[in-house]
């Protein structure tokens, strides 16, 4: 057997191949085990869609100024849905998703002001499972505000 120790060490590609062994049960209720190659591309998807208990992740980068709607540079969205962003008063947001996705309970919501000079408090609340609200208590105070939705199975 060779020692793994002595390959060289090097930079993954999405379309490289790690062998690893899946499991599986066959027709006849056999439980199986087979050595398979998967992608680094594949085991990424996997980690990122919040595999076994884990959760699924909206990140993007909010900006908002005067009266109009904040304004998302999407990093990651793996919800299974769009978010629709709209301004709703002075400083008052609201994230839209279609087909009811905010958990009750299980929906977390990390945010920041970003680089802007403003200072306010950030509050957040999920009303309903269709809606996460956002309250700077002012306008203007998000410039590339961070923001993470999670929503764990």
């Amino acid at each position: 057997m060779a020692n793994i120790s002595t390959y060289p060490q090097g930079t993954p590609a999405a379309a490289d191949l790690i062998p690893g062994t899946q499991r599986y049960t066959d027709s006849s209720g056999k439980k199986e085990n087979q050595t398979r190659n998967f992608t680094v591309q594949s085991l990424g998807s996997l980690i990122n869609a919040g595999f076994t208990g884990g959760y699924t992740v909206y990140t993007a980068l909010l900006t908002q100024a005067g009266a109009a709607a904040p304004v998302a540079t999407i990093m990651q969205n793996t919800l299974g849905g769009t978010i629709t962003w709209t301004r709703t008063g002075t400083g008052a947001y609201t994230a839209t998703i279609a087909n009811a996705l905010f958990t009750s309970n299980k929906t977390m919501v990390f945010i920041n002001g970003g680089s802007a000079t403003a200072t306010a408090n950030i509050e957040w609340a999920s009303p309903t499972t269709a809606t996460v609200t956002i309250d700077t208590t002012a306008d203007s105070v998000l410039t590339k505000a961070s923001i993470e939705i999670r929503i764990y199975s």
